[in-house]
């Protein structure tokens, strides 16, 4: 029978494979401060890049779980920022097709994958802060679902 802070003990009534109760309770509020910052950045973009700053800073001293917290915030903002770069290209390329129209439909394609980036990007920061609010980690903070 494990015991409590043995790293492989369950929380009573878990049932996530995922849930490891390491003994010391850790920090939520900064973590939670982050994905609040990346919800309202990804609505005027200023408060993105400062939650970026925070993450990459509180990465280093934070415990295991909010580790996996602040790698899935970073890995979503450097893979939302560049799906979005790709689509704002292919808009961009698109545009001097768009006198002859046969751009316009790939300016709308463009402008498809900048929306589903930014849409991947707001669910995942909602997802991280429930887990988060449950005291759970990131089951993939590397992986690209969410």
């Amino acid at each position: 029978m494990a015991e409590y802070g043995d790293p492989n003990h369950q929380q009573p009534g878990s049932s996530d494979p995922y849930y490891r109760d390491y003994g010391v309770p850790e920090e939520r509020t900064l973590p939670a401060v982050v994905y609040v910052l990346y919800i309202l950045g990804l609505f005027h973009g200023v408060t993105l890049i400062i939650g970026l700053i925070m993450a990459y800073v509180l990465r280093g001293g934070a415990g295991p779980i909010m580790a996996g917290h602040y790698t899935y915030l970073i890995r979503t903002f450097w893979t939302s920022f560049l799906v979005a770069i790709a689509g704002g290209a292919i808009m961009l390329v698109s545009i001097p097709f768009t006198f002859i129209l046969i751009g316009i439909p790939f300016m709308w394609a463009g402008g498809v994958v900048c929306f589903l980036a930014w849409l991947w990007a707001i669910v995942r920061c909602i997802v991280g802060l429930v887990r988060l609010a449950e005291g759970a980690p990131i089951r993939q903070p590397y992986g690209w679902a969410v």
